[in-house]
């Protein structure tokens, strides 16, 4: 019987789709009927053929050739592109090393540019530029080389009452000079030369540093430090060239809390200490041998002198010691290439130094190096010659004196020695 309505066989039902057929046998597997834009299909060739081969695809109507579909052959669509057909992708070319070798240096130049432009710019903002040297007046002649004047003063400020307690440093207003040093630099190597504070100086004719006023010599006879004490800086500065007749190129100068934090930054400053020191005024409590000296202990071995058997001459020496192993170690790579440790000594340093107004990073760069020269035994250390003293006043032996003087102005090698 058959169920299917009239006019409807069983040709028809075998390429009718879906399901319904009422044939006990499984229905066999059927091939969607092709739809294609063009002519039509040949005869013998229906749904029951062979399964015609699609027109390539070029125009989009069907002509042409050089794309196959893929629906009759079970290729992976849009298969057989760049990849070659083989159904693994596009190849990867290989990696051109010697252009990445390039760009990863300028990257890394134009870094290490930037940040040391920026680093400079930053640091040269923080120098304390105070000191006019403008003000001094009747200067000597300049002479070759550059001359440092390097000053130690006892400035409490910005030390807590703790920290006036804990370094030893008493409580008394304003600030006065506890070293200092004549630094010169040029082409016969470096020479550091400390003034004891003590030397019997000539206070010459001067300008205020605050009122203008000139103020005419009189001979009065004074210890250096007295200078500064009166009217600062710039009359110090007069002095010193007044009394050795050697100019001076740039002032610079660092207090108490300054020293003590720059050495702290630095994780403390390695000294071979001459002798067992221990000094209730300094607060220091050293033993002789080689060690590390934090802040603390690196202020009360620079301000010792009443336990030395040479009071201030051998204080001089141990400060143009100290100093110079602080340069040298500031200068070392695991200083200046680690910046966890640079950027804190630059940050101490240019927060606690005061200098002249035409004084640059470049200058400061400068003196440094030299010290650090100094303490490698490329340069010389000395006291200025001392003749004898009097009423607790040291004398300077004048003839020893020009004689350094004029070698320094010369730029020559010095060959003078003192105490």
């Amino acid at each position: 019987m058959n169920d299917w309505p009239e006019a409807w066989s069983d040709d028809n039902r075998g390429r009718r789709y879906g399901r319904g057929s009422a044939s006990a046998q499984p229905e066999s597997a059927r091939v969607m009927r092709q739809v294609r834009r063009g002519q039509p299909t040949p005869p013998g060739q229906g749904a029951h053929g062979s399964v015609p081969q699609q027109p390539g695809y070029v125009d989009g109507q069907g002509h042409g050739g050089g794309y196959d579909s893929g629906y009759n052959t079970g290729q992976v669509y849009g298969a057989g592109g760049r990849g070659g057909g083989d159904g693994h992708g596009p190849q990867r070319p290989a990696p051109d090393w010697r252009r990445r070798i390039k760009w990863t240096a300028i990257t890394l130049v134009t870094v290490v540019f930037v940040t040391t432009v920026a680093t400079y710019f930053w640091a040269d903002s923080k120098l304390n530029r105070e000191v006019d040297l403008s003000k001094v007046i009747e200067r000597p002649e300049k002479g070759e080389g550059t001359n440092y004047l390097i000053v130690g003063s006892d400035s409490r400020e910005g030390l807590s009452a703790e920290d006036k307690k804990r370094l030893r440093t008493g409580s008394s207003e304003g600030k006065r000079t506890d070293s200092m040093m004549i630094l010169h630099t040029g082409d016969n190597g470096s020479t550091l030369i400390s003034l004891p504070r003590d030397s019997n100086v000539e206070i010459p004719t001067f300008k205020g540093s605050e009122s203008g006023k000139v103020y005419q010599a009189t001979g009065r006879q004074v210890k250096l430090n007295a200078a500064y004490a009166e009217d600062g800086p710039e009359l110090l500065v007069r002095t010193v060239e007044f009394n050795t007749g050697l100019y001076i190129d740039h002032y610079v100068e660092i207090g108490f809390a300054g020293f003590a934090n720059i050495v702290d930054a630095l994780g403390g400053v390695e000294i071979d200490i001459p002798q067992d020191i221990k000094d209730t005024k300094s607060g220091a409590d050293l033993k002789k041998g080689k060690q590390t000296l934090n802040g603390e202990e690196a202020l009360a071995f620079v301000r010792t002198r009443y336990a030395l058997a040479g009071s201030d001459l051998d204080r001089t020496k141990n400060q143009q010691k100290f100093l110079s192993a602080l340069a040298d170690q500031a200068a070392t790579p695991s200083t200046v290439l680690n910046p966890f440790r640079l950027y804190p000594t630059l940050g101490a340093g240019m927060d606690s130094l005061i200098v002249d107004k035409d004084m640059g990073l470049f200058d400061l760069a400068d003196m440094f190096w030299s010290m650090k020269g100094v303490s490698g035994g490329e340069g010389t250390s000395m006291n200025m010659p001392v003749s004898g003293s009097s009423g607790g006043n040291l004398l300077w032996d004048k003839e020893k004196v020009k004689q350094l003087v004029d070698q320094l102005n010369n730029d020559e090698k010095v060959t003078v020695k003192g105490d």
